[in-house]
């Protein structure tokens, strides 16, 4: 079984910058078919998808994030970052990390989330 372990989690104040980090436990992200993403969760929301990238270094952003959070990754370490610049309140959200099927976009494993809390 996949393992994913997220971490870089916090607190900050809005306009701060947050780093978050995915390692797998296995070489999950360098599958051809395979793409790593993050999602995030806010209380009474569903469940957004923020971010993904190939093992190519391909990447898509949402809307609300776009020009504001970079995903990168590491094949080497099997780890996956998202940078977080410029954060606002409505950030605040429970971060998860996902290892999901790049062209049905179903997600085969999840991390078990970080929370990042953005004050005003």
């Amino acid at each position: 079984q996949v393992q994913l372990l997220e971490s870089g989690g916090g607190s900050v104040q809005a306009g701060g910058s947050l780093t978050l980090s995915c390692t797998a436990s296995e070489s999950i992200f360098t599958s051809i078919v395979m793409a790593a993403g993050w999602y995030r969760q806010a209380p009474g929301k569903q469940r957004e998808l923020l971010a993904t990238i190939t093992r190519g270094g391909g990447t898509n952003y949402a809307d609300t994030v776009e020009g504001r959070f970079t995903i990168s990754g590491d094949n080497a370490r099997n780890t996956v970052y998202l940078q977080m610049n410029s954060l606002k309140p409505e950030d605040t959200a429970v971060y998860y990390c996902a290892a999901l099927n790049r062209f049905t976009s179903n997600v085969q494993h999840w991390g078990q989330g970080t929370q990042v809390t953005v004050s005003s």
